[in-house]
């Protein structure tokens, strides 16, 4: 069954609930902040939280869970269950991914605790309105990531150098993205680095560590943001015996607006 992308976004959350769509959701309920997951257990709760408070501009926190087990995230829409309301999840032993599934409720457990971190998808939004093309939208396909030698302060058994999306801009275009997105500090704020990828450690630009490679025009520098997959990276080094997050562009779309999330 095909979805209409201009849905409401609990519309949306009771179709993927539903098992009607299991696909990502770029694109989808424009207006409204979508999020990247992570779950963990309460023994591996707190460190987490630290290591997000510490690097805010990689793992901004916009949602968790009241209490261990609690699965219910009210304040982030109606009737939001975070075991069911995103499209595919990826599940974690060790450190390692062990499979994808579309619903986690075997997977729950009552010391569990869920994050939701800001996504790129709200600034992208944003980048658009003012007239600013964004090239992996253009070319349909997910954007470039890559690591870098950017420390990120280390938090108990997290920790990792920072990973970070890659945007290709104009010179003048890229200022305007840095005066546009140091608005949005919940969703990763301003860019860290526009032009030489060597100066941040990025070997090949053409080749990303995560995600799709884009063209890059004559006369245009690639613009880099601090990427929700960092706090992925150190979740993998720290080794929990499990963790869940959201696959790769299918993320929880809550009822808030990308507005709200706006220094005005």
């Amino acid at each position: 069954m095909s979805t209409p992308k201009s849905i409401s976004p609990f519309e949306l959350r009771q179709r993927i609930r539903r098992g009607e769509h299991t696909g990502n959701t770029s694109g989808y309920c424009p207006g409204y902040v979508q999020g990247n997951l992570a779950i963990l257990p309460k023994a591996y709760a707190d460190e987490f939280l630290m290591f997000c408070q510490l690097n805010p501009k990689p793992c901004p926190i916009i949602g968790l869970s009241s209490r261990p087990g609690e699965y219910r995230l009210p304040d982030l829409g109606q009737d939001v269950d975070i075991r069911t309301d995103v499209p595919r999840y990826r599940v974690f032993a060790n450190g390692e991914v062990q499979t994808e599934v579309t619903d986690i409720k075997e997977y729950w457990q009552d010391d569990m605790v869920a994050f939701l971190l800001g996504c790129s998808f709200s600034f992208e939004e944003a980048l658009i309105a003012d007239g600013i093309e964004i090239r992996n939208i253009t070319e349909g396909v997910n954007v470039p990531m890559y690591r870098t030698n950017i420390p990120c302060r280390s938090a108990g058994r997290f920790s990792s150098t920072t990973v970070v999306s890659m945007r290709p801009m104009k010179t003048a275009d890229a200022i305007r993205a840095i005066q546009i997105c140091s608005r949005f500090p919940s969703v990763h704020g301003a860019p860290l680095h526009f032009g030489n990828p060597a100066e941040i450690g990025i070997r090949d630009i053409n080749a990303p560590e995560f995600g799709d490679p884009v063209t890059i025009n004559e006369g245009e520098v690639p613009v880099f943001w601090a990427c929700g997959v960092t706090p992925q990276v150190a979740i993998e080094a720290a080794k929990p015996p499990i963790c869940i997050t959201h696959a790769g562009g299918h993320m929880l779309v809550t009822d808030l607006s990308n507005s709200r999330m706006a220094i005005l």
